[in-house]
């Protein structure tokens, strides 16, 4: 998430009054998740197992917890909450603006575009040329539609993500000042959910189609052409490659790659990253001939069991 206008160090730190490290006039241009940092962009940690990855990523200044070398060419800011300060940045400069309408005055719809009744369309939200929108649809702030997409009844598009501090009294919401990307050619089918960014954009690739009731999760990236059946899961954080297929209630857990041209079998669980032009079946999905050699082997287990019970 890139800020409106340029920052400085000094700035940001009187916006969270935390102490810093660096020169005051540190430029700053946006704040991002570890995974998508940019230099210039502010990154937080609170975890002493994180630190190391957060210093040494491409984010240019840490929100940190501790007072710790500061590597060369970057700057700290200094906070006893770190994720407390990360949604006080994102609260400052995404604040969340109510709508009075059904249809924001500041949306833009393209040209042979056709919006059916009972659809919410939020604050500048962008939708291109020739998309059929069908009812009941929620589109919120800042989403971006390309052209020729097709959504149908009941999705979501732009919930807040699913990310949360365990705190001892509650769980503490990680707010989302990211969005929704549709690129062009997009499918989607009734009741689907599609959690934007907290920093960034969850992505669903030019020409891909989604059946009905999927989810996917915050951050999440769709290649081109990919195919996905009904109440598939995808977790926050996933990269799924071009011309994947994932069929019925697969489940993909968060932070890995499914790689280009993969086929996941329905109701398999993807709990790790998985190379490209291959078919995987399971939980844990495994490849396919692999996994029903290991079912077929499990079938022996009683007869095994039988003949050593029947030895003299």
């Amino acid at each position: 998430m890139k800020f409106p206008t340029p920052q400085t160090l000094e700035n940001i730190a009187i916006l969270i009054g935390s102490d810093y490290v660096g020169s005051p006039d540190f430029p700053v241009f946006g704040m991002n998740e570890i995974h998508v940092v940019q230099p210039g962009d502010i990154v937080f940690v609170d975890h002493p197992k994180y630190y190391d990855k957060a210093l040494q990523s491409q984010a240019t200044v840490i929100l940190i917890n501790k007072k710790v070398d500061c590597p060369v060419g970057k700057a700290l800011l200094i906070s006893d909450d770190p994720f407390r300060d990360f949604n006080k940045l994102t609260r400052y400069f995404k604040p969340f603006t109510s709508s009075n309408s059904l249809i924001s005055e500041s949306a833009e719809i393209g040209e042979g575009t056709v919006i059916q009744p009972n659809v919410f369309i939020g604050n500048n939200v962008k939708i291109g040329k020739n998309c059929l929108i069908h009812p009941n649809v929620s589109i919120y702030d800042n989403t971006v539609i390309g052209n020729n997409v097709t959504i149908h009844a009941g999705t979501v598009l732009g919930a807040d993500a699913f990310y949360y501090k365990n705190r001892p009294e509650n769980f503490d919401k990680l707010l989302s000042g990211g969005n929704v990307v549709i690129e062009d050619d997009v499918d989607l089918g009734a009741l689907c959910t599609i959690d934007k960014g907290v920093t960034a954009s969850t992505t669903i690739g030019e020409g891909s189609k989604l059946d009905n009731q999927v989810h996917v999760g915050h951050d999440t990236v769709i290649g081109k052409r990919c195919l996905i059946a009904a109440q598939v899961c995808i977790a926050g954080c996933v990269l799924v490659e071009d011309f994947v297929t994932l069929w019925g209630q697969a489940a993909i857990t968060s932070g890995v790659t499914v790689g280009e041209k993969a086929i996941i079998s329905a109701q398999s669980g993807v709990s790790k990253s998985l190379p490209g032009h291959k078919s995987y079946f399971g939980s844990p999905a495994e490849e396919f001939r692999k996994k029903y050699k290991e079912l077929a082997m499990v079938k022996l287990i009683p007869d095994i069991i039988k003949k050593l019970d029947n030895l003299p």
